[in-house]
């Protein structure tokens, strides 16, 4: 039987905060093994002291930013989807303006899977319980409204449940099929921490056969890697960059001609 629920009584995180010691103290005594730990990034990122001052969110955007992948006006402004330093597609690469000072903007932790396991390290001492923790993050999907969370950190825990080569329950061959065992956890567990709650961490029970050793590959490896990445760029901007190709390819080409015809 699978069992989520959230934790209450975690204050506002400052910089410097023990956040093990934190989230054992709000379990009461309730951690065991096998149990999976998702909290959210902003809490740690805050623990982590990565709130910064800036005037500017859109320039603090563009500091985060590794690659451009689309860029939407709408009445509210622009979203710019990009790629960040860590190798995530998102919504103004994981800049958070909300819940924060004026004047300020949270980034996100400078390595997720080493705070996942860090956390998971320290919650395994104070407790005992052998658990798994996963850093989680609103993330937007292609083809589909709206956000959910995701996995940006993980330590302890299995990420992906690699189904290929083996064969479904009618006995076909699976070629393709790999589930995102951690990005569903995390979209799970956000049903009952919420987007406004003040509840940043929750427990899911029920998935022991996931949690394992420290040194199991982070969510750092559900990234797909940019030569199997089918959508590198947004629709308008890969017309656009199709467009201008062709047109330069055209000029070059008739440049050729007029000179040929010249000599």
């Amino acid at each position: 039987m699978l069992s989520i629920w959230a934790l209450d009584g975690i204050a506002e995180i400052q910089r410097g905060d023990d956040l093990a010691a934190i989230i054992v103290d709000a379990a009461a005594g309730s951690l065991a093994d096998g149990d999976v730990l998702v909290v959210s990034s902003k809490i740690v990122s805050k623990a982590e002291g990565r709130l910064v001052a800036a005037d500017d969110r859109e320039q603090a955007i563009t500091d985060e930013t590794v690659r451009v992948v689309a860029t939407r006006a709408h009445d509210a402004g622009v979203t710019r989807i990009v790629e960040n330093r860590l190798g995530i597609v998102q919504a103004a690469a994981g800049v958070d303006g909300s819940n924060v000072p004026d004047g300020h903007v949270l980034l996100l932790p400078v390595d997720p899977d080493a705070s996942a396991r860090a956390l998971a390290l320290g919650i395994r001492e104070l407790t005992g319980a052998r658990v798994g923790v996963i850093v989680s993050d609103t993330l937007g999907r292609a083809w589909r409204i709206g956000q959910v969370d995701a996995a940006i950190g993980a330590g302890g825990v299995r990420v992906v449940d690699d189904l290929r080569g083996g064969v479904d329950a009618g006995g076909k061959p699976l070629s393709v099929t790999i589930v995102a065992l951690a990005d569903e956890i995390a979209a799970a567990a956000d049903l009952v921490k919420g987007k406004a709650t003040s509840r940043p961490v929750a427990i899911v029970r029920g998935l022991g056969a996931l949690v394992g050793d420290l040194d199991e590959p982070g969510a750092r490896s559900l990234v797909r890697a940019p030569e199997m990445d089918m959508f590198r760029r947004g629709a308008d901007e890969a017309y656009d960059d199709g467009y201008r190709d062709g047109y330069e390819a055209g000029s070059a080409e008739m440049a050729t001609d007029a000179d040929d015809q010249t000599t």
